[in-house]
C-alpha cells in the first residue's frame, strides 16, 4: 500500500511521530487507535535493514525485517486518522503549547505532542571487509543472532573495552575467541574471567575479514569463524532531540535520549522510544517502548 501524504502546511495534528521503524509504528498505533490525528515521518533507514531475519520478537521470530515492517505499516495506513510521509524531519521547535516540525519539500506540520523514534546510526569499527558483512555475518546482538550460529565458532572483534562484555556473554552461544585488535589490553582479572568462561584470546591487529567470516590478522594468521560480533559506537540518527533541548544520557556505546518510565523526555510534550532512547535494545523492546510512548502521549493530551 503506498504512503499517503497530507497537506501538512494547513492541518493541525494531535501528534507527530518522527521515525517509522518498529518503535515509531508501535507508538503511532496507540495514538491512531485513540482516534487522534497522527502523522508519521520516516526516512526508511531501519537499523536492522541489513539483516535477513529478525529474531527474539514473539510471534515473528525468524521473519524478514522488511516483511514485519511492511505489514505493520499497512496495518497503520488502514486507520483514516493516520497519515505517513516518506522523508526526513529536518527541524523541530516549540510553538505555543505545541510544536512545529519542518518536513521535506518545505512543508510544515504542527502538533500538540511529539514522539521521537529516530533510531541510531552504528559507527562500525574500521576493519576492511566488515561493512559489507554487517548484519550478514557480523552482528552486535547475541540475543538476535547468536542462536543461529549453532554453537559454532564465534569471534569477537574488539573495538573498545566494552568488547569484554561481548566476550563474556558469547560462550553461551558457541566456542568464543576474542580478537583484541589492539583495541584494549585485558588486565589480569579480566584475563582470568575470560579463561573461566572458556574464551580464547588472540593478540594483534585485525587487518581484514575474508570469505563469510574469516578473520585475518596483521601477521597473516587466519581464523575461520561461523560468525562474528563487534561493539559499535552509536549516535542518535536525528538532530531533532538536540534542537528541542532534550537532555541526553551517556551509555556504554554512545548518547541516548533521557526518558522516564513513561517514555517522556525532559521536554514537556515530547516522548521518545526505541534505540534512540535506551542504551541497548532489540525489536521486541522497541515495540514495547513505542506502545508506552504512544499511550503516554495520549494520556498527556487528556490530563496534561
Amino acid at each position: 500500500m503506498p504512503a499517503t501524504t497530507m497537506n501538512t502546511s494547513t492541518e493541525s495534528l494531535d501528534a507527530i511521530v518522527i521515525g517509522g521503524s518498529y518503535a515509531g509504528m508501535s507508538a503511532a498505533l496507540q495514538l491512531a487507535r485513540a482516534r487522534r490525528r497522527v502523522l508519521v515521518v520516516d526516512s526508511n533507514l531501519r537499523r536492522n535493514r541489513f539483516a535477513s531475519a529478525s529474531h527474539g520478537f514473539l510471534g515473528r521470530d525468524g521473519q524478514a525485517p522488511d516483511a514485519i515492517a511492511a505489514e505493520a505499516r499497512a496495518q497503520l495506513l488502514a486507520y483514516p486518522n493516520l497519515r505517513w510521509l516518506d522523508g526526513t524531519a529536518t527541524q523541530a521547535e516549540r510553538e505555543g503549547d505545541g510544536f512545529r516540525v519542518s518536513l521535506p519539500d518545505g512543508q510544515i506540520a504542527q502538533a500538540s505532542k511529539l514522539v521521537l523514534a529516530t533510531g541510531v546510526v552504528d559507527e562500525l569499527p574500521a576493519i576492511d571487509g566488515l561493512r559489507e558483512r554487517w548484519g550478514v555475518s557480523v552482528f552486535h546482538c547475541p540475543y538476535c543472532h547468536g542462536y543461529e550460529l549453532n554453537e559454532g565458532r564465534i569471534g569477537v572483534l574488539a573495538s573498545n573495552p566494552m568488547s569484554m562484555h561481548h566476550a563474556l556473554m558469547l560462550p553461551d552461544w558457541g566456542t568464543t575467541t576474542l580478537f583484541l585488535n589492539d583495541a584494549f589490553v585485558p588486565d589480569g582479572e579480566q584475563r582470568a574471567a575470560l579463561a573461566a568462561r572458556g574464551v580464547k584470546v588472540e593478540e594483534g591487529a585485525v587487518t581484514r575479514l575474508v570469505d563469510a567470516s574469516t578473520v585475518e590478522l596483521r601477521d597473516g594468521r587466519r581464523f575461520v569463524m561461523d560468525g562474528l560480533f563487534s561493539v559499535t559506537r552509536t549516535r542518535v540518527a536525528s538532530a531533532v532531540a538536540d534542537q528541542l533541548g532534550c537532555e541526553m544520557d551517556e551509555g556504554p556505546t554512545g548518547e541516548f535520549i533521557r526518558t522516564d518510565a513513561m517514555q517522556a523526555t525532559t521536554v514537556p510534550g515530547v516522548f521518545a522510544c526505541g534505540d534512540a532512547a535506551r542504551a541497548a535494545g532489540n525489536v521486541a523492546i522497541s515495540v514495547g517502548a513505542g506502545a508506552m510512548a504512544g499511550a503516554s502521549a495520549h494520556r498527556s493530551m487528556m490530563f496534561g
